[in-house]
């Protein structure tokens, strides 16, 4: 009986994600090249593009699922997965690749036990690549829950992670 609650209550949230999906369909119904607006409004009302999501989306676009899907994995925004409560971007630019931002991430991916992209065993923190964050002249820079930080350390990133870690 429990697994089959489980099922019922997973096939509930990905009838709300789906729903979700077509009212930002629906929204954008008229805008001629829509893609990259859907997917950031279904980023930002589910956290992440379900894969579920892409077949609507690719019909909706008279797209092929195989191009909603590019778009998805080639923007560094977009996430395929529920990210953690805490999103964490590490700067992977030239000026911060310069001044020690491969340094910074195979700290943070050692601290945080894995690697970019991935998202911790607690669902604590995701890890994320990131292609400039603006901070080029105060390298290396991260973000932490989308609050910019510069000249980071590995002793100033462990001092960060103290201040939002259970």
């Amino acid at each position: 009986m429990r697994q089959e609650q489980v099922q019922q209550a997973q096939q509930g949230d990905e009838t709300q994600e789906l729903a979700t999906v077509r009212r930002i369909l629906q929204a954008h119904e008229n805008e001629p090249g829509a893609l990259l607006p859907i997917l950031h409004d279904v980023q930002d009302a589910l956290g992440h593009i379900p894969a579920n999501a892409v077949p609507v989306i690719a019909e909706a676009q008279n797209l092929s699922r195989a191009e909603v899907h590019g778009v998805v994995t080639y923007y560094h925004h977009f996430r395929s997965a529920p990210a953690g409560r805490h999103v964490i971007q590490i700067c992977r630019a030239e000026a911060c690749q310069s001044m020690g931002a491969d340094a910074l991430l195979a700290h943070a991916e050692l601290r945080l036990g894995c690697s970019a992209h991935c998202t911790t065993k607690d669902g604590t923190f995701t890890l994320e690549p990131a292609f400039c964050l603006g901070l080029c002249a105060s390298s290396p820079a991260m973000t932490l829950d989308d609050q910019p930080h510069a000249r980071v350390t590995p002793r100033t990133f462990d001092a960060l992670l103290a201040q939002v870690a259970p």
